[in-house]
């Protein structure tokens, strides 16, 4: 598979290792700063840029009839307007908040736990996660993945940084340098706690997943997720 990387930050050069420890070809590399490039080697996109940059990208594949799998975060206000394009161009396009299929896996977990813990009362949700000083958007977007998989299932209707109340999930977001991602979430009461906790050792999981997330898409058409590409 020819793959073009959009970003070739840590993450990008992480990407490519994989990617070609799996036998495909890295056509193409764009740092952050380029504006210009040619898409036409690619058989599909990973972008892993920032998030000034990701809707240019995702829409310079779709107008190339490129499938992309996109794991910038911090550009979601205008998801609705990528879905639409992809849609129009009949392309292809995998968006995640997390790529590691742990995660992915920790985002089911998070929701029967939710569904489970529902109907009892004197449980109070809280959420922390930690990442490394170089990641630009607060809270993260496995945060904001991980709350919204609360909502989905709970009384909650709505996530906040830093604090809440009885009808909204405080999420706790701290930088720390060297740390790949922590994602902690608590029930706790007067009587006891549970928690579940994903902890991410390095950035290789992240990476493998957003290969095989391509290996899925190529040649196909349609907007799907991470669940869709590991048949949750």
């Amino acid at each position: 598979m020819k793959i073009a990387l959009l970003g070739y930050g840590k993450m990008g050069k992480t990407i490519e290792k994989i990617a070609i420890e799996r036998d495909h070809t890295i056509v193409l590399k764009v740092d952050k700063d380029d504006n210009e490039y040619d898409l036409s080697e690619a058989d599909v996109a990973i972008d892993f840029s920032i998030p000034p940059a990701a809707v240019t990208n995702i829409t310079n594949c779709f107008n190339a009839g490129v499938q992309v799998v996109s794991g910038t975060t911090g550009w979601l206000e205008y998801y609705e307007e990528m879905v639409a394009l992809c849609k129009e161009k009949k392309g292809g396009f995998i968006y995640a908040s997390n790529y590691s299929l742990g995660v992915n896996m920790f985002f089911e977990l998070n929701k029967k736990l939710a569904r489970m813990m529902n109907p009892l009362e004197g449980y109070h949700i809280t959420m922390e996660e930690i990442h490394h000083t170089e990641k630009l958007d607060t809270p993260s977007g496995t945060a904001i993945t991980l709350a919204e998989g609360i909502i989905e299932n709970t009384h909650k209707t709505a996530w906040q940084l830093d604090s809440g109340d009885a009808n909204t999930i405080p999420i706790i977001s701290k930088r720390i340098d060297k740390v790949p991602g922590t994602h902690t979430v608590t029930y706790s009461s007067e009587v006891d706690a549970i928690e579940i906790k994903h902890t991410a050792h390095n950035r290789n999981g992240f990476a493998l997943g957003a290969v095989v997330a391509a290996e899925w898409l190529k040649g196909k058409a349609g907007v799907f997720g991470m669940k869709d590409v590991l048949g949750l």
